[in-house]
């Protein structure tokens, strides 16, 4: 039986792999592969692979298929198509602080709509909550628990929500992302002291390579699961994300599409008739959720 494993990291066509009897070994793709990697269908971080050990080289032979794939639009001119980040995630954890900086809610939503998109479960993780009181930290969440999503607040000083967010990393495969000086990296050294600068370390390494500002690293954990860190996912374009299904991308948008006076025609913008406009107004539905809506219905149209 052919040996298996799962891709960690890819730096200049040099590929990490975990084999699954344990053990990290590097590999590269074979021939076949190898042409199929040039015309997008990457070899990604979180692939499970079969492998070959031949006069002393290992080789990547075949993918197999996956159960999640995050996606974003592939950059530069030319028709638009995707380009995998990450295969086989079982969760988006997003991490903002609740001061130092302020949170940015257009950016939330914006990962909220990739995670959706590419049909992953997202959890929205409020760091240093110690620098905000408790009602600041639950008008912010509010929101996002009215639209269903799973939330935490952490505090690595006051030591709040680290067993869950632990409970929560060492269950399968979590990508994590969010801006800089959140305390992601405070949080991951709370979990496993050094993972964090690991992950930093790695990071450093992967943005040498060619094309990789935003490949992902799996990182195992001494507890049995693994943290993918996600280099500048909040900023990389949306794929599968238009006009016309936008709105399935807000949860809490649901219940209220198709009811609209012009059905699925209806944008949710200016109609009258509208659910979502109505819902807005009577306070049903969240003006910040509904404006970030908007804004990005308008990007959608001039991309």
């Amino acid at each position: 039986m052919a040996p298996a494993g799962t891709v960690l990291v890819a730096v200049g066509g040099v590929y990490q792999v975990e084999l699954a009897e344990g053990g990290v070994i590097e590999a590269v793709l074979r021939g076949r592969l190898k042409r199929d990697a040039k015309a997008d269908g990457r070899v990604v971080a979180g692939d499970d692979v079969t492998l070959a050990l031949q006069e002393g080289t290992w080789t990547i032979e075949s993918v197999e298929p996956r159960r999640s794939q995050l996606n974003r639009r592939a950059p530069g001119p030319g028709r638009p198509r995707p380009k995998a980040i990450a295969a086989n995630i079982d969760r988006i954890i997003l991490v903002f602080a609740a001061a130092r900086p302020e949170p940015n809610p257009r950016t939330i939503d914006r990962l909220l709509v990739l995670a959706e998109s590419n049909e992953i479960e997202a959890l929205i993780v409020i760091n240093k909550v110690d620098l905000a009181d408790a009602a600041t930290v639950a008008a912010l969440l509010a929101p996002y628990r009215a639209a269903g999503y799973r939330t935490l607040s952490t505090s690595v000083v006051q030591q709040h929500g680290i067993d869950e967010l632990r409970t929560l990393l060492c269950a399968g495969r979590s990508a994590l992302t969010g801006p800089s000086g959140v305390g992601k990296s405070t949080l991951l050294n709370a979990i496993q002291p050094g993972l964090g600068l690991r992950m930093g370390a790695i990071s450093e390494s992967v943005g040498k390579g060619r094309h990789t500002t935003v490949a992902a690293q799996l990182i195992p954990l001494a507890c049995g699961g693994y943290v993918a860190d996600t280099p500048g996912l909040r900023e990389v374009g949306l794929w599968d994300v238009d006009r016309e299904n936008l709105d399935a991308y807000f949860p809490e948008f649901r219940e209220h599409i198709g009811t609209c006076r012009y059905a699925r025609s209806c944008s949710h913008t200016h109609e009258p008739g509208c659910a979502v406009l109505d819902a807005v107004a009577a306070g049903t539905l969240s003006p910040a959720r509904y404006e970030s809506y908007r804004l990005l219905y308008e990007e959608q149209g001039e991309a």
